[in-house]
């Protein structure tokens, strides 16, 4: 066999190779856009959503315009206990694939302790049980987990005139597991993640975020910490992403998930 022929056969073996690759990719379904609930808080429109693949949702999160973080109004009376400003279902295809159900955005102008936490900032809850499951939680059950994540505590926390919050739980809330370096802290901080537990089982993952970092109208990034058992949860987050669009001047908040990576 010449090795010109031979060289033509090398190539009719790999060619189907190649052309039923291309097929695959071909094949494969491009990313949508999945809506969940809007709401208007505070001059903006709150929206939730996803990015769904097929039957896989690649990512999930929340719109959060600019207009929401200035228009929060300053001061005002505490009210105990705090009352959500949104709840916002998440799209069908989020709440089948993951096991979140809703997004609840808490507002406080007074910021609440640990210290870390007196200044003004935004609750956003990502709850994996029913809204009304969740205004069923009065801290009258208050059985911590078994674990939490690596590195986090479930404090108690005395409150001036409230008494002790047991694993810092807050009616309508439940109990916040916090990063154990930032308990003795006092500078004031930007962003953290917090991790929501009920009756012994996770219920929510919580970027809780100062009005002052949101206002500086940039992009970044909040680790969030592995669990040790996500319960009714089946599409823990491996990261999350708040990316500032100057265009739409909002923030899009993004929990990546196992599908992304």
């Amino acid at each position: 066999m010449l090795a010109g022929e031979r060289s033509l056969r090398r190539a009719a073996l790999v060619l189907p190779i190649v052309v039923l690759a291309g097929c695959a990719r071909e094949s494969a379904p491009p990313p949508q856009t999945a809506l969940g609930e809007c709401g208007d808080v505070f001059g903006g429109q709150v929206c939730t959503w996803g990015t769904v693949a097929g039957a896989d949702v690649v990512e999930f999160g929340a719109t959060i315009p600019l207009a929401t973080i200035n228009g929060a109004p300053a001061g005002g009376e505490m009210v105990w206990p705090p009352q959500p400003i949104a709840v916002l279902r998440l799209p069908d295809e989020v709440r089948t694939a993951t096991g979140f159900d809703h997004l609840s955005m808490n507002w406080e102008p007074h910021g609440h302790p640990p210290a870390l936490f007196l200044t003004p900032h935004f609750d956003f809850h990502f709850f994996s049980q029913t809204p009304e499951a969740i205004a069923a939680i009065d801290c009258a059950d208050l059985e911590k987990p078994a674990a939490a994540p690596v590195g986090y505590v479930l404090p108690d926390i005395d409150i001036p005139g409230m008494g002790t919050l047991i694993g810092l739980c807050v009616p309508l809330m439940g109990m916040h597991a916090m990063r154990a370096d930032q308990l003795e802290e006092t500078d004031l901080f930007g962003g953290t993640m917090i991790v929501g537990y009920y009756d012994e089982a996770l219920i929510s993952v919580e970027p809780m975020i100062s009005q002052a970092m949101l206002r500086q109208a940039q992009s970044f990034t909040l680790d969030v910490p592995q669990v040790p058992d996500a319960g009714v949860v089946t599409e823990w987050p491996g990261g999350f992403q708040a990316v500032f669009d100057e265009a739409t001047q909002a923030y899009r908040f993004v929990f990546r998930t196992a599908t992304s990576e």
